[in-house]
């Protein structure tokens, strides 16, 4: 490859960024100026079908906003956006025993709690991310009190009456699951660029739960990683222990990336090449192209209706990690996954009309839902992989070393 090549791809992902997927999301119903926070239901065109708000999405919205203000500049109207979300996360969007609520309606009344601490780990970014771009202290130590608790419920689950482990009904078969500790890699990473005065510590607690991923889910001899395993990091021959899912995997692999460029750490970094490997071979689809939702590690059937689905987000994550193991290693291999897909994805997610990505296609390519927003969609994973796919090319672009992704 040369120069000209990344610095093409480079100004291509800045244009889907700013010219695209941001603009789309600011000129839809998204930012809720009534009761603050965020709408992320939204339809094809932009507009509201459902005024019930995800928490996820109140932080992944604050988030976004935030790296864009840090990384593009300080835009009036990103930094209007990202204030729009603050005070509804931090008064409507946290219980009393400091764990998260998963859906409230639109002026902030309690719908629904769920024992994941996925919405406390979106709620660390985004204030850790809110901080960094307005000097708000208060901010960062919000992130870092919700960051505390939840290594607290990691480290000790028997304290959360809501548990964090896969869905159990008795004691007879304890499990645990790669994506808890894969969010609080994430979070520590982020607080160890937000706060790089506590960076050792944050280091540390990266280094402990790389371990429990490597050390329990992590399985060489299946050529994949398990989503949920026994609590001993034994193999579960059901539908759940049995699950791939590969846009997890290679998610996670780019995090494991990153925390290897940044200590130094090859033999990490072979460990998340291999994982990036298998789940490429995992997720692709010899037939349509694009990346199925699950696999089976045995061959066997699904339980995941869904199973065969195209989604956004994999794809998002693929571009990250295919052009990070490319940068990092030089081998031509993953440029050619990373062009694959990006020809797959702006083939086939990509709404020229209307804008942004749709976000669900069925198996062959074709379109299954037309909306741009719900509980799970938003601007989120799209912008991140714009984000950092524009960082990443420009560092090919200038042969600048990499430092830590968002």
């Amino acid at each position: 490859m040369n120069k000209e090549t990344f610095a093409s791809y480079r100004r291509f992902y800045r244009d889907q960024l700013i010219g695209d997927c941001i603009p789309f999301w600011l000129g839809s119903d998204l930012i809720d100026r009534k009761y603050g926070g965020y709408m992320t239901n939204v339809d094809r065109e932009g507009k509201c079908y459902n005024e019930d708000k995800s928490v996820w999405f109140q932080g992944r919205c604050l988030w976004t906003f935030s790296s864009l203000i840090n990384h593009y500049g300080a835009n009036p109207e990103y930094l209007a956006a990202a204030e729009n979300g603050v005070a509804f996360l931090n008064e409507k969007c946290v219980d009393t025993d400091g764990r998260m609520f998963f859906t409230v309606t639109r002026d902030g009344r309690p719908l629904r709690k769920r024992r994941y601490m996925y919405s406390e780990s979106f709620y660390v970014l985004s204030m850790a991310e809110y901080a960094l771009a307005t000097g708000d202290k208060d901010a960062l130590a919000k992130a870092e009190e919700c960051f505390e608790l939840m290594l607290t419920l990691f480290r000790t689950p028997e304290r959360d009456p809501f548990r964090i482990t896969p869905k159990t009904y008795s004691s007879t078969r304890a499990e645990r699951a790669s994506a808890v500790p894969m969010v609080l890699v994430s979070s520590a990473q982020a607080l160890r660029r937000c706060d790089p005065a506590r960076a050792d510590y944050y280091t540390s607690v990266t280094e402990e739960m790389v371990n429990d991923i490597l050390t329990y889910h992590y399985k060489p001899e299946l050529h994949c990683v398990l989503e949920d395993v026994a609590s001993d990091g034994s193999f579960i021959d059901n539908p759940a222990g049995r699950c791939i899912n590969p846009g997890h995997s290679i998610e996670n692999s780019w995090f494991l990336m990153n925390e290897a460029a940044y200590t130094s750490d090859k033999e990490l970094l072979g460990k998340a090449l291999n994982i990036l490997d298998w789940s490429l071979e995992w997720g692709w689809d010899k037939q349509y192209g694009g990346f199925v939702y699950y696999a089976d590690v045995s061959g066997r059937p699904c339980e995941q209706l869904e199973w065969d689905m195209k989604l956004w987000w994999v794809h998002n994550e693929v571009l990250i990690a295919t052009l990070l193991a490319y940068k990092l290693t030089g081998d031509e291999k993953y440029w050619k996954w990373f062009e694959r897909t990006h020809a797959y994805a702006f083939g086939h997610f990509a709404d020229k009309e209307c804008g942004e990505w749709y976000g669900y296609l069925h198996r062959d390519g074709t379109v299954s839902h037309t909306q741009k927003g719900s509980m799970w969609k938003g601007p989120f994973h799209l912008p991140r992989c714009l984000m950092n796919c524009e960082r990443i090319l420009g560092w090919l672009e200038t042969g600048e070393a990499p430092s830590s992704l968002l």
